[in-house]
């Protein structure tokens, strides 16, 4: 590639990462890196709640007694999601935006916390747009 062409496309690829879809896509890359982590550690602490509340009736029902072990589990996942948000970016927004449909199911078979179900439909959209924004940010750095 020519000098001058290498030049065009640096700089093309410098001013579309100065972008406001580029800061966008970092402001939700750490939102989702920080609330996965954060809430999965909290999964052994409970000191942003008690998280064995929120499990769906069935749930609690087809694990008895185990269900603050296997809320414990969920931390790790979610700890896992956050960590892996951090490297790519591009597939662990998919991890984090199906983990969120599983906890809205959960929250609606519970009966209870259709409120807390509706903000993570907000959270689902926004792993929906980090992984979007992925496809054009996450790319293999040479």
């Amino acid at each position: 590639m020519s000098t001058a062409v290498s030049t065009i496309v640096d700089r093309s690829v410098s001013a579309a990462r100065a972008g406001p879809a580029y800061i966008a896509y970092r402001i939700l890359q750490v939102g989702f890196v920080a609330a996965p982590i954060l809430a999965g550690v909290d999964k052994f602490f409970d000191v942003l709640g008690d998280w064995d509340k929120y499990a769906a009736p069935q749930l609690r029902h087809l694990l008895g007694t185990n269900l603050h072990a296997f809320m414990m589990g969920v931390g790790v996942i979610e700890i896992v999601a956050g960590i892996g948000v951090v490297w790519k970016p591009k597939i662990f927004a998919w991890v984090v935006a199906a983990w969120l449909v599983g906890i809205m199911v959960n929250l609606l078979l519970n009966g209870t916390y259709f409120d807390i179900a509706l903000r993570d439909l907000g959270l689902f959209l926004g792993a929906l747009a980090l992984a979007q924004l992925a496809r054009l940010y996450d790319t293999p750095r040479i």
